[in-house]
Formats: C-alpha cells, sequence, structure tokens
C-alpha cells in the first residue's frame, strides 16, 4: 500500500565539507534508516573534495597541477566530467569562467595562504590565454595534459558538483525527492510531500546581517548565488572579492552584488553564477537570453535584473 503525506517524516542530515557544510533534507517513512544514507553522503562529497582540492596537496587536481607541460596525467572519472564541464561553460561564456585562475586565487590570498605581493604582481604580469585553449582532455582514454604553465582551480564548480552528488547519493537510496546543498549552492528533487515546490531564500547582498532579498520555488531544479560580499581580502582601504577576472590576473574592479543562477545541474548554476559576476549585468542579461539561462543580478543600491522569466523577486 502506498505511503501518504501523514506516513513520512522530515529527516535532515549534515556533515562538514570543503571548508563549509553539506545538507540534505527529504521526507521519508518514520521508520526509514538514514546511517547507511548519512555515510554514502559524506563519502560522496569527501571524493569530489578529494579528487578536486587545491587546499589538499595531494588532491587529483594537484597532481595534474605539478605536472609539467605536455605531459597526459591519467585521471579519475569524477575529476574529468568536472574539467570537461569547466571548459564547455568557459568556451561559452567567452572566457568569463576560467579554470586556469588558481595562481591568481592563492596569490591574493583566497587559496589557504595570506596574499603575497609577489605572487600577485606575477598573476597580474602572466600571459594568459584561457583554459579552454590551453588544457586538453582526452575522455576515452580519462587523461588531461596541459599546454601552458597553468594552475587549475575547481572552487567555482566544485561545490555544485558535490550538490549533485549528494542528489545522485541520495536516489541510489530511493529517495526520489528533497533539497541538497553546500554553502550556497542548492538541488532540488521532486517536490515536498504537499506537492509544493522547495522555498529558497536569495540572500540580500548585505555584509552585515543575513536576511533573504526575495523567496523562489524549486521543482526538479538546481540554484547557485556568487556574490562580492562574503569572501573578500582587504587590500588597503580596498575591500576585493574572490572573484577573479580572467583578463587581468586579479579580483574583479567592479561587480555586481550577487547573482543567482537556475539550472538543471548544480555543477552549471555553480561555474554560470561565477561567469555572470564576470560578464557584469549587462552583457550576463544578454548572454543568458541568448542561451535560455535564468539569472537574477542584485546590486548594493537594491537594483535587480534578471533574465529568462523564472524570478519574480
Amino acid at each position: 500500500m502506498p505511503k501518504t503525506f501523514t506516513d513520512l517524516a522530515r529527516h535532515t542530515l549534515n556533515g562538514p565539507t570543503m571548508g563549509t557544510r553539506w545538507s540534505a533534507l527529504f521526507h521519508m517513512p518514520g521508520d526509514f534508516e538514514t546511517d547507511e544514507v548519512r555515510v554514502a553522503m559524506a563519502d560522496a562529497v569527501a571524493t569530489v573534495d578529494r579528487q578536486m582540492s587545491t587546499w589538499k596537496p595531494e588532491s587529483d587536481l594537484n597532481h595534474l597541477n605539478a605536472a609539467p607541460s605536455g605531459e597526459w596525467v591519467v585521471l579519475p572519472e569524477q575529476l574529468m566530467k568536472v574539467l570537461q564541464a569547466g571548459l564547455a561553460i568557459g568556451e561559452a561564456s567567452g572566457g568569463a569562467f576560467d579554470i586556469g585562475m588558481g595562481d591568481a586565487v592563492a596569490a591574493w590570498g583566497f587559496g589557504g595562504a595570506e596574499a603575497d605581493e609577489a605572487a600577485i604582481k606575477a598573476a597580474r604580469l602572466a600571459r594568459r590565454n584561457p583554459a579552454h585553449d590551453m588544457l586538453e582532455l582526452d575522455p576515452t582514454n580519462r587523461r588531461a595534459r596541459k599546454h601552458a604553465d597553468m594552475r587549475l582551480d575547481l572552487s567555482g564548480i566544485a561545490k555544485g558538483y558535490g550538490v549533485d552528488r549528494l542528489a545522485e547519493t541520495a536516489r541510489l537510496h530511493g529517495i526520489e525527492a528533497g533539497l541538497f546543498a553546500i554553502d550556497g549552492e542548492l538541488r532540488a528533487l521532486g517536490s515536498q510531500p504537499d506537492g509544493s515546490g522547495w522555498a529558497i531564500a536569495v540572500e540580500k547582498p548585505d555584509l552585515h546581517e543575513r536576511t533573504p532579498h526575495s523567496i523562489i520555488e524549486l521543482t526538479d531544479m538546481a540554484v547557485a548565488t556568487s556574490g562580492d560580499y562574503r569572501h573578500w581580502v582587504q587590500i588597503g582601504d580596498r575591500r576585493l572579492a574572490h572573484t577573479m577576472d580572467p583578463r587581468r590576473g586579479m579580483p574583479l574592479a567592479a561587480s555586481p552584488a550577487s547573482v543567482t543562477v537556475l539550472a538543471r545541474d548544480c555543477m552549471s548554476a555553480d561555474a554560470w553564477a561565477t561567469a555572470m559576476m564576470v560578464l557584469g549585468e549587462e552583457r550576463g542579461l544578454d548572454l543568458a537570453k541568448l542561451i535560455g539561462l535564468s539569472v537574477l543580478f542584485l546590486s548594493h543600491d537594491g537594483k535587480k535584473g534578471s533574465g529568462c522569466g523564472n524570478f519574480s523577486g
């Protein structure tokens, strides 16, 4: 006999990952055993971190970073998938999303160490070509090689992929509906037991308090937000956000306060949110309309711009 709405209990799971926390919310029968799925979800995001972290010297990504130009490096399947997506979105965004900015990320103090003046100068003066031109992938043999000295960084896409892995793991354990998150990246499977979507708050871009700007409802959709108000460094009297300008090898000189993107998978939403920060509202909205991407831009003065109609704010 099928379970009814009243037979279901709310289950919440969470744990540490990637310097923050993952979470899962779903409704299953009250006697549903959560221990196995909790372990499986923790393992899923730990695998992403182990393969794609720039903070872990032994990660597969850092193994590729350390390899000489022109040398093929065999990679695990999940890392290959994320690299493929990162290069594709990099090309589609005209280089606004670039996974080859690891040197600049580290130089400005966003890679675990303090900002370094000499490294900042080197990152600014480096001759840059987009990663989608300089990194060759061989998916059949699951290997990659660089055609220039470059340091890859997946901080703009790996968390989103981690959220997708949480959702995939849930399905493997018979959970067909739920809400899964890492930091500001979320993915909804199905709907809530009463048929409504999963309510998600779009945060007001405020340095001093965390308050909602608007609420959206997700059903079989992912959302990611990138902004200038949570992760930043103070250089003199200037506050510089963590999003890098691929053209200049340094943090964006000017950007929207935040960009929120909807996509079918969280990996794409995550990467496109970063790309839209780099593009800015005018160019970003033009591209979003061209490719059918739903995006919401917010500024610190309260103004907003949205494309493709899925945001009502």
